[in-house]
């Protein structure tokens, strides 16, 4: 998570409840300055929230914070949500960093890219390992969807969130991703059987 929001830019901040654990979300009057994956527990989410928005106070959210709560809860239940419609404040997130996450924003829920295939879209084939620093900041995850961008071969490749990648394939497997054309976890066979 970038420390790049001071207290003016930040009004307030909210915990909500996921199926992962308790989220952060924090706004400005119109946009989210940031989002944040549940840390170890609730005390740690909060004060992880607090030190990223010091100074914004904890309370309520407006309506278009609830609004990204509930496209994030049902996200995270595995609902297909592209959650494209959430404004984000990006003041102060590098150009290159902007770039990586309009990418990233644009990969429908229960697909995957590679850090080198969003690299080729940035037209930079060679910035794979860039585009994985900028994921590694990203501010608004899950808005900005980092978890869906894997290491070449498929595999998870590194998240910055509680878990590790732990939590990326735990994501995904919400989202019914298939990684290395195997079926998914709650995918079912010929016969219709789970597997």
């Amino acid at each position: 998570m970038l420390s790049r929001m001071g207290p003016a830019a930040t009004l307030g901040f909210a915990l909500f409840d996921t199926p992962l654990g308790a989220c952060g979300i924090a706004w400005s009057t119109h946009r989210l300055t940031g989002v944040m994956l549940p840390g170890t527990d609730t005390a740690a989410t909060r004060a992880r929230m607090r030190r990223h928005f010091a100074g914004a106070a904890e309370g309520l959210p407006p309506a278009h914070a609830q609004r990204a709560i509930d496209g994030i809860v049902a996200l995270l239940r595995g609902q297909p949500r592209d959650l494209l419609e959430i404004p984000l404040d990006m003041d102060g997130v590098p150009e290159f960093h902007r770039r990586v996450y309009d990418i990233a924003r644009r990969i429908p829920p229960g697909e995957t890219l590679t850090y080198g295939e969003v690299a080729r879209a940035l037209g930079e084939p060679g910035a794979a390992r860039a585009v994985g620093q900028a994921l590694g900041h990203n501010p608004f995850a899950p808005v900005v969807p980092c978890h869906r961008v894997l290491a070449a071969g498929g595999r998870s490749g590194g998240f910055s969130a509680t878990g590790g990648a732990v939590t990326k394939l735990r994501m995904l497997t919400i989202e019914g991703a298939r990684l290395g054309g195997a079926p998914g976890l709650f995918d079912g066979d010929a016969d219709g059987r789970l597997l």
